[in-house]
């Protein structure tokens, strides 16, 4: 059953449904991310690499904070997310390079 909405909220639904339309485009992007992180697993079993490489996780991060700035994004927020994704991949990456 719907919860009916404080007449306060409801003009918040606009909103609501356009916050829910970009973080579904997040998830997709996420995806098409995760895809490919199959494939550098792939290759790093291959050429014997580590799965965290430090270099690489501040390359990342720094592309990111630039770009977060240029969108006016708060950098520290980005900086957050990209932090916690990146090392949520290197354990994913550690378990199936054992």
């Amino acid at each position: 059953m719907a919860r009916r909405l404080p007449e306060n909220e409801a003009a918040l639904l606009p909103f609501r449904a356009e916050i829910d339309r970009i973080d579904a485009q997040i998830v997709e992007l996420l995806a098409r991310r995760f895809e490919v992180v199959k494939h550098v697993i792939a290759v790093k079993k291959t050429e014997g690499l580590a799965a965290l490489l430090p270099e690489r996780v501040e390359d990342v991060v720094e592309k990111v904070c630039a770009q977060a700035e240029t969108q006016g994004v708060p950098p520290e927020l980005v900086e957050k997310l990209w932090r916690i994704l990146i090392q949520w991949v290197i354990d994913y990456e550690n378990e199936r390079l054992g």
